[in-house]
């Protein structure tokens, strides 16, 4: 079917409660996953009708660059929709059925067709440290079940909710993950309650000790499964301190703490203590201080910090030194062993929790600076050096590695001239990076604070991720014909 421009735009202003629905919707995605992950946008191709041409919103261009694809499995083919029975009153609020995830790089999609919409597909960014793709997948899906039972209501029953359930869905799709994950694995007779469990791990995240935050393991237990548990020590069933008792969960953590030992719950009460190797199916909780990893078996599934759940992998990717490093004419293999030698001292350091500075030094001379020379320079693609490097960085001051991939110096002092673009309320190792780099520009420098945030430098300017593309957190939402989108640049 092929309509005028005109009369499609017509027709659309004319829907105001089709409109609002996929705004709204849209809106609460975005807002909802960027807390969870970060700045992210979203988008929808979607038919309310079989007979219906496909539309398209996608106020922040998150699909532009993509349409070679789009054209390639929404106009030159008719296989893009596995219809389901319409007639069905019942399957109106009952049942939705899911569509193929068109794999697309860097995009989450899922979609689903329904008596009420046709088709739908939802999108948003995969961001490279996300942890898992699954409770990501859970927000996109919960979005399609939102928009179906949305028009299968119709504007006399529509509340105006669904944007704000997707806004406030990290919890949900965390637990809509592990249920899924425990349902492929124990069938619909899943005995622990997810929720619960949930809720006391940020609470006992948020608890301290003597100042402290928690460290150590924390493992769940299916009671059907606790008999095949080797507890080194068993708590006496009257005395089992009940999960939501957050204090003494807390002090008990410390029995555990940086050990191979972990804390055994039934979701109900803490049982006892055993080895972290269990093979029943499990969830875990790591605790790391301020922030902590959440397991469903050896599955990483997301993180939590501030009382919150997110998909941050909270350890750096370092794209800009990969950048960087391009803008020199370096060996690609010295290139590449750098960037390995940088990561590992780089997440030595965020896993440990302190500061510290790397200079890279890429000139044909070595560059200057003051510091503990080594004589001779010791080579870092050695493990037992890169392991003595990674405790030198400790020192005040930076290492200094060279293109040779060796580190020439360690407790090393930058000094420069001040320059411009100096922020006081970023410390001694921010600006002391940026009067090096101004002055020394065949040199990268890299920060790592204690608080974990990466900072990369190079001739007086910090590096920003060249991937995040700004946009307006507010914007006009109104659906397209998606072969009016595409002409725009096909």
């Amino acid at each position: 079917m092929s309509i005028l421009y005109e009369d499609w735009v017509t027709m659309l202003q004319g829907n105001y409660f089709v409109n609002r629905c996929i705004s709204e919707t849209l809106s609460g995605l975005r807002d909802g996953l960027t807390l969870f992950s970060g700045t992210s946008r979203s988008a929808v191709v979607f038919a309310l009708q079989q007979t219906d041409e496909l539309s398209i919103c996608d106020p922040q261009n998150l699909l532009r660059g993509y349409e070679p694809k789009l054209k390639t499995l929404y106009l030159d083919s008719d296989a893009w929709c596995s219809p389901i029975d319409r007639q069905s009153s019942y399957l109106a609020y009952n049942h939705i059925e899911p569509q193929a995830d068109l794999l697309l790089d860097g995009l989450i999609s899922n979609g689903g067709s329904s008596s009420s919409v046709y088709y739908q597909m939802w999108f948003t960014e995969h961001h490279p440290n996300m942890c898992s793709l699954c409770p990501t997948e859970c927000w996109l899906e919960h979005a399609v079940l939102r928009l179906s039972h949305d028009m299968a209501n119709d504007s006399t029953l529509y509340t105006g909710i669904s944007g704000s359930f997707l806004r406030e869905y990290s919890l949900h799709a965390v637990h809509d993950c592990i249920v899924d994950m425990a349902g492929l694995v124990l069938g619909l007779d899943v005995q622990v309650h997810i929720y619960p469990i949930l809720n006391a791990l940020l609470g006992i995240s948020k608890t301290n000790e003597e100042g402290v935050r928690p460290h150590g393991s924390l493992t769940f237990i299916e009671p059907r499964f606790l008999k095949d548990i080797d507890f080194l020590a068993r708590f006496q069933s009257s005395e089992q301190p009940p999960l939501n008792n957050f204090k003494h969960v807390r002090k008990l953590l410390q029995a555990v703490e940086h050990s191979r030992r972990t804390l055994v719950s039934d979701g109900t009460n803490i049982l006892g203590i055993a080895e972290k190797d269990i093979t029943p199916f499990h969830i875990t909780a790591d605790f790391e201080g301020k922030f902590g990893f959440l397991f469903v078996k050896d599955e990483i599934i997301c993180s939590f910090q501030d009382g919150r759940y997110s998909s941050d992998t909270h350890r750096a990717k370092l794209f800009e030194v990969e950048e960087a490093l391009l803008d020199y004419d370096i060996d690609p293999s010295v290139r590449t062993g750098m960037f390995k030698i940088i990561a590992a001292l780089v997440h030595n350091a965020e896993d440990k929790m302190f500061g510290c500075t790397f200079v890279i030094d890429l000139a044909a001379e070595p560059t200057p600076i003051a510091g503990q020379v080594l004589t001779p320079a010791v080579n870092l693609q050695e493990p037992k050096i890169l392991r003595l490097a990674a405790g030198l960085s400790k020192v005040d001051g930076a290492l200094h590695i060279r293109s040779d991939l060796h580190l020439h110096g360690f407790a090393c002092l930058l000094d420069g001239n001040r320059v411009e673009n100096e922020n006081r309320a970023r410390g001694a190792r921010y600006n002391s990076a940026l009067r090096f780099t101004a002055q020394h520009h065949e040199t990268i420098v890299v920060v790592v604070s204690s608080d974990r945030p990466v900072s990369i430098f190079q001739q007086g300017l910090e590096i920003v991720n060249k991937y995040c593309t700004p946009f307006s957190p507010r914007c006009a939402i109104f659906p397209l014909p998606l072969r009016k989108w595409l002409e725009e640049t096909i």
